[in-house]
C-alpha cells in the first residue's frame, strides 16, 4: 500500500469540491468514490424523486441505520476495488468527522484531506447558478449549511484537512494553481 493514495476533498457546499474532483479526474483520469452515490442508491431503492428534502431524509436514514460513518462503511469496499487497478482514489463528498475517522482507521498512512474554501457569500452565488440541484434561496442556502455543520459534523474533516485551498475567486486558474502545488507534494 506504500505507493496507494486516498485523496478526500472536503468543505462546504459551493465551495468548490466537484470543480477539484473534475480537474483531477481530466488531468489524471484517477477515480472517485463518490459519497452522495449511496444517498441516490438509497433514494432510488426507497421509490423517492430526487429533491433536496428527499435526499436530505436519505441522508439521515443512512446515519441512523449505521451511524455518523455509514457512507464511509459503505465506502470501503469500493475503495478497496479500485485499489486492485489504481493507485490513487479520490473521495468526493466526505462529509462526518466518523467518516474521516473510519478511513483515516482503514488507511492511516495514505489518506490524505484536501479542503476547499470559500466565503457563504460566494458559495450562495455558486449554488443559485448550479444547473444540477440549485438552492435559490437564502433561506434553504442557510439551513443546509446549519444542517451539514451541525447535523453531519462536517466541520472536523474540514478543520483538520491536511491542505487548504482558497477558491472565493472567480478565477478556476487560481484554484488549479493551487491544486496542482499540493498534488506535487502529494506525489
Amino acid at each position: 500500500m506504500a505507493n496507494k493514495k486516498i485523496i478526500a476533498i472536503v468543505g462546504m457546499a459551493g465551495s468548490g469540491k466537484s470543480e477539484v474532483i473534475n480537474h483531477l479526474q481530466k488531468k489524471y483520469e484517477w477515480p472517485k468514490i463518490y459519497f452522495g452515490q449511496y444517498t441516490f442508491i438509497r433514494l432510488e431503492k426507497d421509490g423517492l424523486p430526487t429533491n433536496y428534502e428527499n435526499e436530505r431524509k436519505a441522508r439521515e436514514s443512512i446515519r441512523a441505520e449505521l451511524g455518523m460513518g455509514g457512507y464511509a462503511k459503505l465506502a470501503l469496499p469500493d475503495i478497496k476495488k479500485l485499489f486492485k487497478t489504481n493507485d490513487i482514489v479520490l473521495i468526493e463528498s466526505l462529509y462526518s468527522w466518523d467518516e474521516y475517522k473510519i478511513i483515516k482507521k482503514a488507511f492511516p498512512e495514505i489518506f490524505k484531506v484536501i479542503a476547499v474554501y470559500a466565503s457563504p457569500a460566494t458559495r450562495f452565488t455558486r449554488l443559485q447558478k448550479r444547473k444540477i440541484r440549485p438552492i435559490k434561496s437564502l433561506k434553504e442556502f442557510t439551513a443546509r449549511d446549519w444542517t451539514e455543520i451541525e447535523g453531519t459534523d462536517k466541520g472536523g474533516p474540514i478543520a483538520i484537512a491536511d491542505y487548504t485551498i482558497d477558491n472565493d475567486s472567480d478565477k478556476l486558474i487560481n484554484l488549479k494553481k493551487q491544486l496542482e502545488k499540493i498534488i506535487k507534494e502529494l506525489a
